[in-house]
């Protein structure tokens, strides 16, 4: 029985490769996309927005040759998801949102940050875009990861387009009645469960799945995430 492709959308601050643990535990064809300004697809970050990542996911699920796709992101592409989600319309069979940040209609994800920690990103260099520092990413990648682990983590840390926090995020695309199932990450710090779980509302009609993982859990459980994932093929 042949499965429907995964398409594997990074969150902020990552590229594709951060999807790299999770790859040999899923059945049948998946890609892991770089968004623009990273990877494979090189661009000014300063220029990019949520659109441009929607257009640019697009391209490369059309040059995979996909028909239809389970379409899987993490963190910040919860942002970028819904565009996604317009531009393919029904050849996106399932959409997976993992540990994402959704913010209500119109708003950013940076509106969702709590206070202190819209502050250490200002502190740190404000929208700049430029790679995290280690500090914020222990806060972001969370407690869950070994010391291997985290320090895979940082080595892939890419600089971010910064205006992909401050776009104003349509969710008009979601208001189908396309399946959707959220994976909410109960170690997580950056978007604790009960955040996730207003996000989630924020989507509709999702199944939520808990996985005892913090916020990078395709490094710290990629076949519990695996797994996770087979029911919506």
């Amino acid at each position: 029985m042949s499965t429907t492709p995964i398409v594997l959308v990074h969150g902020g601050g990552l590229d594709g490769r951060c999807w790299d643990p999770l790859l040999p535990h899923l059945d049948g064809p998946a890609i892991a996309v770089d968004l623009p300004g990273r990877g494979a697809h090189p661009a000014p970050l300063e220029t990019i927005r949520l659109a441009d990542c929607a257009a640019s996911v697009v391209a490369d699920v059309d040059a995979a040759g996909f028909d239809e796709i389970v379409l899987v992101g993490h963190s910040l592409a919860g942002c970028s998801m819904p565009g996604v989600i317009g531009r393919l319309g029904e050849r996106v069979r399932h959409a997976v949102f993992v540990a994402c940040t959704v913010p209500e209609d119109g708003g950013s994800a940076f509106d969702t940050l709590d206070p202190a920690v819209q502050d250490l990103i200002r502190s740190a260099g404000g929208m700049e875009p430029k790679a995290m520092d280690a500090t914020i990413a222990k806060l972001v990648f969370g407690d869950d990861l070994t010391e291997e682990q985290f320090a895979w983590c940082v080595e892939r840390l890419v600089p971010e387009a910064p205006l992909l926090t401050t776009d104003p995020v349509d969710l008009a695309p979601l208001r189908t009645e396309m399946p959707r199932t959220w994976i909410r990450t109960l170690q997580d710090r950056i978007v604790p469960a009960d955040k996730q779980q207003r996000f989630a509302d924020n989507v509709g009609d999702c199944a939520v799945v808990d996985i005892d993982a913090g916020h990078m859990c395709m490094v710290s459980q990629p076949e519990q995430l695996a797994e996770m994932l087979r029911p919506t093929l």
